[in-house]
C-alpha cells in the first residue's frame, strides 16, 4: 500500500534534529560517490505559463538506501486563477529493492525541512560553540526552519530579523517568539547592517541579485549560511565574505559552481578563485576536511540543494512514520 503523508503527519513524526542527521548521511553518501543524481528535467508547459521540474535520485550507504523523485512545478498564475500555490511540490519515494512506489509526501514542506536543516548542519560544525546571536535575513517560506535548525545546534539568545518589509519582519518575529515561548528574543530590524557586527551566525535566505549585507562589517569568528542565490544572476552574499572566509564549504561542489551567482559572478569578475574553496561539507563529515579550527576564523557555507537531500530525508520521514504507526 502506498502511504500518503501531509505536512501535519510529517511534523508529527520528525524533528528538525532528525533532518539534520538525515542531511549528514545524504551529504556523506554524495561526497563518497554513493549517489546517482541525474540532472533535473525541466518540462516547459507554455500553454499554461508553467514549468514542471523532475528531480530523481538514488543513494545508498551502510545506514540507509533511498530511491525517488521530487516533482516541483512553477505556475506563477496559480494563486490568481485557481487560488492554489504557485510552486506546489510532491515527493515520491520508491522501494529501492523492488522499484515500487512506497510513499507520496508534501514536497514543499520536505524542501523547507531539508533546506533549513542544512544551515543547522553547517552551523553545528562551523559556527563557534559560544555563538549566541543570529542575524536572519529573509522571512519567506524557508525562514522558520532555517531559524529552528540553527537554534537546535547553538544556544542562541537573540535573533535579529531583517527583510525588505519591516512589517513582515515584525510579523515573523512575533510568530517565532510565541513559538519559542519567549525563551529566545526576536527583534525585527529595518537595517540588517546595524547588527552584522554583533552577529555570531548570519543566515541569508533571499532571492536578491545583489548583496544584502555589508561584508566589511562581518567580525572575526562569524559563520555565514548562504541559502538563496540559487541561479547564476542572484548574488545575496557580498564578495567580501568570500575573501575573508578561511573555510568555504558547499553542499555539492557541482551544484554551487554551476548554479549560484554568489560564486559564479565573483569568479567571472576575477574577485574569487576556485582554489579558495575548502570542499563539500560531506568531506568534512567524512573526516577528509577540517571544521573550524579557532574562534577567529570566518566560515562560509553555500547551498543550492540536491535531490540526494530530498530522497534521504524523505526516506527517514517515511521510516519514522511506519515505526510510530506500526506499519
Amino acid at each position: 500500500m502506498v502511504v500518503s503523508l501531509t505536512k501535519e503527519e510529517m511534523q508529527d513524526v520528525v524533528s528538525i534534529e532528525d533532518i539534520i542527521l538525515a542531511n549528514e548521511e545524504a551529504l556523506k553518501i554524495y561526497s563518497e560517490g554513493g549517489a546517482v543524481i541525474p540532472l533535473r528535467l525541466n518540462v516547459n508547459v507554455e500553454a499554461n505559463n508553467g514549468q514542471s521540474l523532475y528531480m530523481p535520485g538514488y543513494a545508498k550507504n551502510s545506514e540507509i538506501e533511498a530511491l525517488g523523485a521530487k516533482i516541483v512545478t512553477v505556475y506563477p498564475d496559480n494563486p490568481k486563477k485557481y487560488n492554489v500555490p504557485a510552486v506546489p511540490a510532491t515527493m515520491i519515494l520508491q522501494n529501492p529493492k523492488t522499484g515500487e512506489v512506497s510513499c507520496i509526501m508534501d514536497g514543499a514542506y520536505l524542501t523547507q525541512l531539508r533546506t533549513g536543516a542544512l544551515s543547522g548542519l553547517a552551523s553545528k560544525y562551523l559556527a563557534r560553540e559560544d555563538s549566541s546571536v543570529l542575524l536572519q535575513v529573509g522571512v519567506g517560506g524557508q525562514a522558520e526552519t532555517q531559524v529552528d535548525a540553527v537554534l537546535s545546534v547553538r544556544d542562541i539568545k537573540k535573533v535579529y530579523v531583517s527583510c525588505r518589509s519591516l512589517e513582515k519582519a515584525l510579523e515573523f518575529s512575533k510568530f517565532m517568539e510565541e513559538k519559542y515561548k519567549n525563551k529566545v528574543e526576536f527583534i525585527a530590524v529595518d537595517d540588517a547592517n546595524k547588527h552584522v557586527a554583533e552577529a555570531d551566525i548570519i543566515t541569508l535566505v533571499t532571492t536578491s541579485n545583489e548583496a544584502v549585507i555589508d561584508g566589511e562589517l562581518v567580525k572575526e569568528g562569524t559563520h555565514i549560511n548562504s541559502v538563496g542565490s540559487y541561479t547564476p544572476i542572484m548574488q545575496e552574499t557580498p564578495v567580501e565574505v568570500l575573501k575573508k572566509s578561511s573555510k568555504i564549504y558547499f553542499d555539492t561542489y557541482e551544484g554551487v559552481i554551476e548554479e549560484s551567482g554568489d560564486v559564479i559572478i565573483p569568479i567571472k569578475n576575477g574577485e574569487f578563485s576556485k582554489e579558495n574553496i575548502t570542499g563539500e561539507i560531506g568531506e568534512l563529515l567524512l573526516g577528509k576536511k577540517k571544521a573550524r579550527e579557532n574562534d577567529s576564523e570566518i566560515t562560509w557555507f553555500k547551498t543550492t540543494g540536491s535531490a540526494v537531500l530530498d530522497i534521504v530525508a524523505g526516506e527517514v520521514i517515511y521510516r519514522k512514520y511506519k515505526e510510530k504507526n506500526n506499519k
